[in-house]
């Protein structure tokens, strides 16, 4: 039987990338809905090729818009906004498999509502793991859901691991796992001398030089915030202590990360920097099939380069494990401000070297609370965003 995929995110970097995966496989896959939150253009002319029985979209107007051109096509696909409509095509009994592309914290409801409902999750929107930790792997637990990491770190570790670990619930460190080693790239400021990085622009700061995605995770790249944010994901995916979660950088994203264990041996996954191989891994796990990625040539790539980060360099790397040591919603803190901030240097209102700053500073002013449920999760994620913003109007 086929497996039938709601895209949350299609028109981004991932779900374009899942799509043309999809699309190598049309005897595996059908699309069930696609999701977009205001590239209705480009969701239109997704569903015209995919075929979906529903799309959602983020507003109404958005909504009138995709209806108008779905029209014009002859397609008769059922149109719906907001987060509610998005949980429901992530749940519905028609869907199988979810990949969740949504960027951000506007993420988490439906990919934590795919979790609820038993769902095949590929998860690509780390927010939503670094927001909610336990209570997401809690809910994948319970409801029976497979998580499987889309992000190339997460998943090069998850096939590193033992064949016996096929889910993220089981415990890691007692399959003789000593550390897990996050590759990093250093982004497009590695080797930019630090007194100059107050002066980066919004276009040096999303020009990647190994991987194309979205104008936010480049930020995030540049930062090193990406990186913390996956130290924190690995922490609740792998059940692994903070001690045991390194980040190396590695400049030719060769290899995207490794499994070090006790008995000296080091286990690494390697690939060429292309989301279109741990995308086609998760969705045909455990099975293999082709992703349309070139073979990779050692030969040509010559060499291997690593080095330790510089958390003068990198201070948001450094915030992020601190967020993790403190536990409960520090990490939803984290990511909040992280949020704010990037969207305020995207818009020229900060500058680069203000967003570690700012970051800081709503840590610090806003206590970590415990994470009890749901609701009082999302009411200290808007507290984060208010007190970034005030602090950016002061």
């Amino acid at each position: 039987m086929t497996q039938r995929i709601t895209v949350l995110g299609a028109t981004g970097s991932i779900g374009v990338s899942t799509l043309q995966v999809l699309a190598l496989h049309p005897e595996r896959y059908t699309v069930y809905a696609l999701t977009a939150h205001s590239r209705v253009e480009v969701l239109a002319a997704q569903c015209e090729q995919f075929r979906p029985q529903r799309a959602v979209v983020g507003t109404a107007d958005a909504a009138l818009v995709l209806q108008r051109l779905l029209r014009q096509k002859g397609l008769m696909i059922q149109v719906d906004y907001g987060t509610a409509a998005l949980c429901e095509v992530a749940s519905a009994a028609e869907c199988d498999t979810v990949m969740a592309a949504i960027v951000g914290a506007a993420g988490l409801a439906p990919t934590l509502a795919a979790a609820h409902a038993g769902k095949k999750v590929l998860l690509a929107n780390k927010e939503a793991l670094v927001m909610s930790g336990q209570l997401f792997m809690d809910a994948v637990s319970k409801n029976g859901a497979m998580l499987l990491p889309i992000d190339s770190e997460h998943n090069a570790i998850f096939q590193c691991l033992p064949s016996t670990i096929t889910q993220q619930t089981q415990q890691v460190r007692n399959q003789g796992v000593a550390k897990i080693v996050l590759t990093a790239s250093g982004g497009p400021f590695l080797k930019r001398a630090v007194e100059t990085l107050e002066f980066v622009t919004p276009e040096e700061a999303v020009a990647h030089p190994n991987w194309s995605m979205g104008r936010k995770i480049s930020v995030d790249s540049a930062t090193m915030m990406n990186k913390g944010l996956e130290v924190i994901e690995a922490h609740y995916l792998f059940d692994v202590a903070v001690g045991q979660i390194d980040v190396l950088i590695h400049p030719q994203s060769v290899i995207h990360s490794m499994v070090s264990y006790v008995d000296g041996s080091v286990i690494a996954q390697l690939g060429q920097p292309d989301m279109r191989t741990p995308i086609a891994h998760a969705l045909a796990f455990p099975d293999r099939i082709q992703s349309g990625v070139a073979p990779l040539d050692l030969a040509q790539i010559a060499q291997l380069n690593f080095e330790l980060p510089d958390f003068e360099r990198f201070p948001c790397l450094k915030l992020a494990y601190q967020a993790l040591q403190a536990g409960g919603t520090a990490p939803a803190i984290l990511n909040a401000a992280n949020e704010v901030a990037v969207e305020a240097f995207l818009n020229r209102e900060i500058g680069f070297r203000v967003i570690d700053q700012l970051i800081a500073r709503v840590m610090d002013k806003l206590p970590a609370t415990s994470m009890s449920n749901l609701d009082s999760l999302l009411m200290q994620d808007k507290a984060a965003r208010d007190l970034a913003r005030t602090c950016l109007s002061s």
